[in-house]
């Protein structure tokens, strides 16, 4: 369902509609017309299942998912390319309807409903008893409002559902250091209620598991901390450190892992169908060249090669123009799709979503020893516990693990890539220069297919090298350049003008996509 609003402002002083009961909860969706002004007649039961709206909604963001991560963050951290002759964002060109959509299904659904649900499970309000459900409410605002500060920079985020005429905006830096105060707040809660239990089955990760939520936080905390690192480089130690000692996810047991039914569904499985974009080259190059066992799993062989003894995976390069995607031997049918579980639609409410998994836990590890920061172990045991993660995560056995991570295999040319898009083995190298390559390189397939985070980290440290795109079609952004954030949305400049126009000083730089964000200062 979509609720058309014109501000953020104005949807909160109207009437919530909220699709909720997930088959989580129940087998179906029930809408809930709740007036903000009397949030005291929610009960639990009710913002258990709204929180249940909010956690998918956070993630994966609906029929928006399209416009808010396939067509952008997945393209800018080359999971894919596009093939479809009528998209240009793989060119760099920020189409204005999709992101209208994009912004408006964040804070037109998750935003809107986690404003209402945090204020009424707030132990201040004279509800009672709701104190460990308001804690993993602060937890998943961390995690869903990290994913849009880290598209625009600053946004709307503490005055949401201000009542006031103009919503404003705040500056990222602002926004990261209140994401720490509310892990802190979470955390003593959850501290003082470890064994206990939130929201039972209307969490839909884990069950409403306080001890799991424990973990989670601290990993999102240590996911928090590296993001700042080069721009507050002793904040992100603290913080990076607290996490470790708070307790991260460790284990494939552990993971953070979206449930999903035949109202909360995987959208990969919908879109798949579609054939709009493909597996990238850059993909092609490295799991090719790794010979990585993952390579099934992540991607389809060629449409013609299928069900052969001799499968092909074909990649194809991103920002081709529309006379190459128009070539013959560049039709879909030709190229690599997703994988085996995201290719059947009837599936979309079986298959399940990654959040937050142990291999990313430990890549982080793994940097953060890198960067002398106290992490429990050395980078290189972090290194090859976060290969061991996600290779098993996949279904692969030891012994290929175990020759895997000593493998002195490197990325190799593909059929419209001349060069291997780097030079790096999996195996952890001795020089430390080779080494955050590596982590990162190495981190970022262990995130696929989680593009938002994928591209986060393209653009904080400058890895994995991606091939150039082929055109671009954004005069502040070249080819050989990388996307740096995404232009405020034009609704915005309509409904909220005088609240986004303020919000250009904050950018430190023109409202457009070359412009770093603030915590993105590594050259």
């Amino acid at each position: 369902m979509k609720i058309k609003i014109k501000s953020i402002f104005n949807f909160l002083l109207a009437t919530i509609l909220v699709s909720v009961l997930f088959s989580g909860c129940t087998e179906d969706f029930e809408e809930i017309n709740t007036d903000t002004r009397v949030l005291a007649e929610l009960d639990k039961a009710t913002i258990g299942n709204v929180y249940a709206y909010c956690q998918y909604r956070g993630l994966m963001n609906g029929w928006s998912f399209q416009t808010s991560q396939n067509l952008f963050a997945d393209l800018y951290s080359q999971y894919y390319s596009n093939v479809q002759t009528k998209f240009p964002s793989d060119r760099y060109i920020l189409v204005g309807g999709w992101l209208d959509g994009a912004w408006s299904g964040f804070y037109g659904n998750a935003a809107a409903n986690m404003a209402v649900i945090l204020k009424e499970t707030d132990p201040e309000n004279e509800v009672a008893g709701m104190e460990t459900q308001h804690a993993l409410l602060q937890i998943w605002k961390v995690f869903m409002y990290q994913r849009i500060t880290d598209y625009w920079g600053p946004i709307p985020y503490s005055q949401v559902g201000n009542g006031e005429s103009s919503v404003g905006y705040d500056s990222q830096e602002s926004i990261y250091n209140d994401f720490f105060v509310l892990l802190d707040d979470a955390l003593s809660v959850l501290n003082a209620h470890s064994g206990g239990n939130a929201f039972g089955s209307n969490d839909q990760i884990y069950g409403g598991d306080i001890n799991s939520w424990k973990r989670f936080a601290n990993t999102l905390r240590l996911r928090v901390a590296m993001r700042i690192s080069y721009v507050n480089p002793s904040k992100a130690r603290t913080e990076a450190e607290k996490a470790i000692a708070g307790g991260v996810i460790e284990s494939n047991d552990q993971n953070a892992i979206f449930k999903t039914t035949p109202n909360s569904w995987n959208a990969l499985n919908i879109m798949l169908p579609w054939n709009e974009f493909r597996m990238s080259a850059s993909m092609e190059s490295v799991l090719k060249g790794y010979d990585d066992p993952r390579l099934p799993s992540y991607f389809s062989p060629t449409a013609e090669s299928a069900g052969t003894d001799s499968p092909v995976w074909k990649g194809l390069r991103n920002g081709y123009d529309i006379p190459g995607l128009s070539a013959p031997d560049l039709h879909y049918d030709k190229l690599s799709s997703m994988g085996p579980r995201w290719a059947s639609p009837t599936d979309k409410g079986k298959n399940p979503i990654e959040v937050l998994l142990a291999s990313e836990a430990y890549f982080l590890r793994a940097e953060g020893a890198l960067n002398g920061w106290s992490m429990g172990g050395s980078a290189e045991e972090f290194y090859n516990k976060g290969i061991e993660m996600s290779l098993s995560f996949w279904g692969v056995d030891a012994a290929a693990i175990a020759a895997y991570q000593q493998s002195m295999n490197t990325p190799v040319a593909t059929h419209d890539a001349p060069e291997p898009m780097t030079d790096i083995p999996v195996k952890f190298a001795s020089s430390a220069d080779k080494q955050l390559e590596q982590i990162i390189t190495q981190k970022w397939l262990g995130l696929y297919p989680d593009g938002w985070e994928a591209w986060a980290d393209v653009r904080r440290t400058e890895f994995p090298k991606l091939y150039d795109r082929l055109f671009s079609d954004n005069p502040d952004v070249a080819k050989n350049e990388t996307m740096r954030r995404i232009d405020f949305v034009d609704n915005e400049f309509n409904t909220n003008a005088e609240g986004v126009e303020a919000a250009k000083s904050l950018l430190g730089g023109p409202d457009n996509g070359a412009t770093r964000l603030w915590w993105n200062v590594k050259k």
